[in-house]
């Protein structure tokens, strides 16, 4: 098994996580949403794995390249 983290393309606020831990997600799938300047950004998974951690929740700040979600594949 190997670890993959979503990360997050823009800055902005974690407008919400819309996977839970042990749901199974496809590559290409949302896993949250990011509210940048008033704009819903979807983030998605670029793998097929299990939701192992998530790192976010509603509101948090998130950088460029911040860690959001742990998949395992």
């Amino acid at each position: 098994m190997m670890e993959v983290i979503v990360k997050a393309h823009m800055p902005g606020l974690v407008a919400r996580v819309v996977v839970n831990e042990g749901d199974k997600v496809a590559k290409g799938q949302e896993v949250a949403v990011i509210n940048c300047m008033k704009t819903e950004l979807s983030v998605t998974s670029a793998v097929d794995g299990t939701v192992k951690n998530i790192l976010v929740k509603e509101w948090d700040e998130m950088e460029i390249d911040g860690p959001m979600v742990v998949l395992e594949t």
